[in-house]
């Protein structure tokens, strides 16, 4: 049965509303979260690992944040009711380090990142395999345009307009990383949720 309502509940929120303000906090103290914090691979390959997850909650610009929290309000309206405290807090450091690691091994040519933007494609590609495993129809379509999407960001980038936005170039791979280790991570959820049912 598809949600009608909006999952307002506590378990639904909180991972997501604590994360929206990480995210406008460390905005207001730029450029010195950045400096301290942002994806580095230099400052990684000196031990300062914790920039793997810390870089996903900083941004370029003003436009960059609200993009990015706004993706995070979409997402939460349309599979927030499969959010509970646990599997929202999982998702994001899994999906955080998950794209991080992906981008220091297959992306070298990337030295510096921030944003949520990976971690997003990654909880929207698990949400559709919730959706999917539910039969819901919007589940199988919302795939494919997820699919064809990230296709035609690998082939063709992500054009003019958003990184004039932001105010630097696209990282098409962390979407692409976010969206495959999503993926993984929804097929996993389903099949344990499968084996509880039985």
């Amino acid at each position: 049965m598809p949600q009608t309502k909006l999952p307002l509940s506590l378990s639904n929120t909180l991972v997501m509303v604590c994360i929206s303000l990480l995210s406008i906090s460390l905005f207001l103290f730029e450029p010195y979260s950045s400096q301290a914090l942002q994806y580095d691979r230099l400052a990684i390959n000196n031990g300062e690992w914790f920039r793997l997850i810390s870089g996903h909650f900083l941004h370029t610009n003003f436009t960059h944040l609200a993009f990015n929290l706004i993706g995070f309000l979409l997402l939460w309206a349309l599979h927030g009711d499969d959010y509970t405290i646990t599997n929202n807090l999982i998702l994001i450091v899994y999906l955080g380090f998950a794209v991080s690691f992906s981008i220091h091994y297959f992306s070298p040519e990337l030295s510096l990142y921030v944003g949520l933007s990976g971690v997003l494609h990654g909880l929207f590609c698990w949400g559709v395999i919730q959706d999917i495993r539910k039969k819901m129809t919007t589940g199988y379509l919302l795939f494919i345009g997820a699919v064809l999407k990230i296709g035609s960001e690998q082939l063709y980038g992500a054009g003019a307009l958003m990184p004039t936005l932001i105010e630097a170039d696209v990282a098409v791979d962390s979407h692409l990383y976010g969206a495959i280790f999503g993926t993984i991570g929804g097929i996993v959820c389903a099949l344990f949720s499968k084996k509880e049912n039985t």
